[in-house]
């Protein structure tokens, strides 16, 4: 029977009584620069690191994911002189598997970089609810001093409130405005308008300041991301000197790099872009007066156009595949001996993560099945196009070096799945599952539906002997932050269509290149 008071011990046990851990350990990184230290400065007298130990406060057994509830949680292990800025929260349908940011003041000056809160308010509690859940859960707001903020909240079993000395707010010169991710809504009771959200920086890309705290978000009614009671961290070092250096990203490419599966029955395998080039693609150049001139690709795409559109009404570029049909049937068909992953390297969430794309090119996409009830329909020629691009994002903390995310390329969109819900091989690389001939990456091998109600397009996923593994003949295409260590190719600035009408932009055109996958 469900209490408001009192312990509830459900009938058995929840994923997050267990603890994931990544498959192996975390390797010895190569020496260097202020990677995987442990600590980042983020400047102004702040500094800050990531804490995965913790204690459980107050669980709920009902509501949100799976309406299995949420636990809530407080961070446990901090160094000396390091102190909590929040709590972590996360739904039980999941094994435990989160982190917090706590800071440290090495401030010089009397303008403090971390201060006391001066009191609390009582955002929520759970005394009147009816839900299954152990004892009664208070959330409490730290009331900041003027000139600092809260980035986090506290929880407790009482509704005593917390200590003073129980957390610690930041000084408004380094946070940053955050925003609900609504992908990440952690919990929510029914007609009580209440929610729990995971909060992320507004701005987010490769020049973005803003940090992410790993706490929540707890509030009555909407979430106008412009009204949070909350803020995220901002690193104000310049150049993000927590990022690795070209041996580390070499070797953590090496520990994390997926081995992708494409579908038993898939006819369109993918290929290295040197492979396409030099079997014959040919890009098309379309004058004012409509004359098209065909020409052959040099391996590395030295003669492709650079830069630019094809909106300058002059002429018009694209790339093709052979005009010779025994030909393009076969560069249709790709190359999977050849194929290699393209890297691009950037910081993310102000330098406290690295993201490592790995760009894979189809010279071919084939087209869409469709799925009305049990009957399968070929699309015949809809989602057929030239020249497909997929990738794969590895967020790895620049803290230790460990992998906390991946983000597979699904058609326009994308997923964001959690280490803990990832399939891996041979130590901590992951596994993907390429749909057939739409070539969409998946977690897990099965169908997935584009669309509701039995109707939609299909995304088949299996594994086979077809298998790329992406550690092998990588190449290092993007690293601005390196500089000159890293030479693009020229195919890599080439910002037209690679395929005709409906062809794709090539990686460094997606929004994503310099700013965070959606």
């Amino acid at each position: 029977m469900s209490s408001s008071r009192g312990q509830f011990k459900p009938k058995k046990n929840l994923p997050i009584e267990t603890t994931f851990k990544l498959p192996a350990d975390i390797p010895v990184w190569p020496p260097g620069n202020g990677f995987a230290t442990g600590i980042i400065d983020l400047g102004g007298g702040l500094l800050v690191s990531q804490i995965t130990t913790f204690n459980k406060v107050w669980t709920t057994y009902e509501g949100g994911h799976n309406n299995l509830g949420v636990t809530f949680f407080e961070p446990t292990g901090l160094s000396e002189g390091f102190f909590m800025l929040g709590y972590y929260c996360q739904p039980n349908n999941k094994p435990l598997h989160g982190w917090v940011l706590v800071g440290k003041d090495n401030s010089s000056t009397a303008n403090r970089a971390l201060a006391i809160p001066l009191d609390y308010k009582l955002v929520w509690n759970t005394r009147s609810l009816k839900i299954k859940q152990d004892g009664e859960g208070y959330i409490w707001l730290p009331i900041a001093p003027e000139g600092y903020k809260p980035v986090g909240h506290v929880v407790t079993t009482s509704q005593e409130k917390p200590s003073l000395d129980k957390i610690r707010c930041v000084r408004s010169d380094l946070t940053d405005e955050c925003t609900t991710h609504h992908s990440m809504k952690l919990w929510r009771i029914d007609n009580k308008r209440f929610n729990v959200y995971d909060v992320r920086p507004i701005k987010r890309g490769v020049e973005a300041q803003g940090v992410s705290v790993g706490t929540f978000v707890a509030q009555s009614g909407g979430t106008n991301s412009k009204a949070l009671p909350i803020v995220c961290l901002k690193n104000t070092k310049g150049g993000f000197p927590s990022m690795p250096n070209l041996s580390q990203v070499k070797a953590f490419i090496k520990a994390y790099s997926p081995y992708m599966y494409l579908h038993p029955m898939e006819e369109y395998l993918p290929s290295s872009v040197e492979w396409f080039f030099t079997n014959g693609a040919l890009v098309l150049e379309k004058s004012r007066k409509g004359d098209i001139k065909e020409s052959s690709i040099e391996p590395r795409g030295s003669n492709l156009p650079q830069g630019g559109s094809n909106i300058d009404d002059v002429v018009t570029h694209w790339l093709d595949l052979p005009m010779d049909e025994t030909k393009r049937v076969r560069v249709k068909k790709g190359d999977l001996t050849s194929a290699q992953a393209y890297v691009h390297v950037k910081p993310m969430l102000g330098g406290t993560f690295s993201d490592i794309v790995m760009w894979v090119f189809y010279p071919f996409n084939g087209g869409a099945r469709a799925k009305v009830a049990c009957t399968n329909i070929p699309l015949r020629t809809k989602g057929e196009h030239v020249g497909d691009w997929e990738h794969v994002t590895l967020r790895v903390s620049n803290f230790n070096g460990e992998l906390w995310r991946v983000y597979l390329s699904q058609h326009s969109r994308g997923q964001w799945v959690d280490a803990s819900e990832v399939e891996f091989q041979n130590g901590n690389r992951p596994v993907v599952y390429s749909s057939l001939h739409g070539h969409a990456l998946f977690p897990k091998p099965g169908l997935v539906m584009q669309g509701v109600r039995g109707l939609g397009i299909r995304n088949d996923a299996d594994k086979s002997e077809k298998v790329m593994d992406m550690a092998k003949g990588f190449e290092i295409v993007g690293a601005e932050y390196l500089g000159s260590q890293i030479r693009e190719p020229p195919w890599l600035n080439y910002w037209m269509n690679w395929g005709p009408k409906n062809g794709p932009k090539g990686p460094k055109q997606k929004d994503s290149w310099k700013g965070d996958e959606r």
